[in-house]
């Protein structure tokens, strides 16, 4: 009983939390997940029962200057189409990986667009991971599989592009690390950005 008045205050507190800053301040939106009993996570930012879990606090962005964020649109529906992966979540694969740059290298190594390891080059068909069509094309193709290795579950295909497949089996679930537990967060939070429009 007392956790659910806990909730219900909760809930009350965020409702006048997101009215206030829906009048002061521009365009920031929580986006709050709820599993149903199908495994299908829904999202929102406006939730419309008390299903529905905080997923992602959204604050107001900083002025500060993005890559374009259309600029390779034409060769994420092509990989789309042709892997059968939805436009959105590759689009927000794409910003979380490298934020649109081209020519980006992680700390790690990972290279381009979807920022692929040196080693998986030949695998993925990559000759050149700095060409935009092969690195989205190359990545989508392994993310492709790494969907259909984790049986459609998107947040565990999600987290083996960041952690790697066997990290996932060991766990059976998203790896205990922060890093990719904020990059399963981010793509998703991207996911639902792009697939709103």
């Amino acid at each position: 009983m007392h956790r659910n008045n806990k909730k219900t205050i909760c809930a009350v507190s965020l409702c006048i939390l997101m009215t206030i800053s829906v009048l002061s301040i521009p365009a920031a939106a929580d986006i709050f997940m709820f599993m149903d009993s199908n495994g299908v996570l829904n999202f929102t930012n406006i939730p419309t029962s008390s299903s529905y879990k905080l997923f992602i606090k959204e604050y107001p962005r900083k002025s500060k200057k993005y890559h374009s964020t259309d600029k390779y649109d034409h060769l994420i529906t092509e990989a789309s189409k042709k892997h059968d992966i939805p436009f959105p979540l590759l689009k927000a694969i794409i910003k979380a990986e490298s934020n649109f740059d081209k020519m980006a290298v992680s700390r790690a190594g990972a290279l381009g667009l979807m920022q692929i390891m040196p080693n998986n080059l030949k695998a993925f068909k990559i000759d050149d991971p700095f060409n935009p069509r092969e690195n989205v094309m190359g990545g989508t193709r392994y993310f492709k599989k790494l969907l259909l290795r984790f049986n459609g579950k998107l947040p565990l295909a999600i987290a083996a592009y960041n952690a790697g497949p066997e990290r996932v089996n060991r766990y059976n679930d998203i790896p205990p690390i922060k890093e990719t537990e904020n990059y399963v967060k981010r793509v998703m939070k991207y996911y639902y950005i792009f697939k709103k429009g």
